[in-house]
């Protein structure tokens, strides 16, 4: 049986980054609500020829110009001055 290798093709567009300090999960749930602002009619932080709302809001949050809050992390208390 003749082996074949298939050439495995990396598309900068749907590679999720490899962070230990952020979650897959979180990624795309960030992405997934910007997709959705950029569905109702917010407006691109990127430039972009792509029409699909979902690709881009992988770019944008993959580029770290989505900003989000982590709730389930703890609050930084904040000293008060004596």
């Amino acid at each position: 049986m003749a082996e074949t290798k298939l050439a495995t093709r990396v598309n900068a567009n749907f590679v999720i980054p490899d962070d230990p300090e952020l979650s897959t999960y979180r990624f795309i749930i960030v992405a997934a609500k910007r997709a959705r602002q950029l569905q109702s009619g917010q407006r691109s932080f990127l430039p972009t020829m792509s029409r699909k709302p979902t690709v881009v809001a992988m770019e944008e949050t993959r580029r770290g110009l989505v900003q989000y809050h982590n709730a389930a992390a703890p609050e930084p208390k904040i000293e008060e001055p004596s």
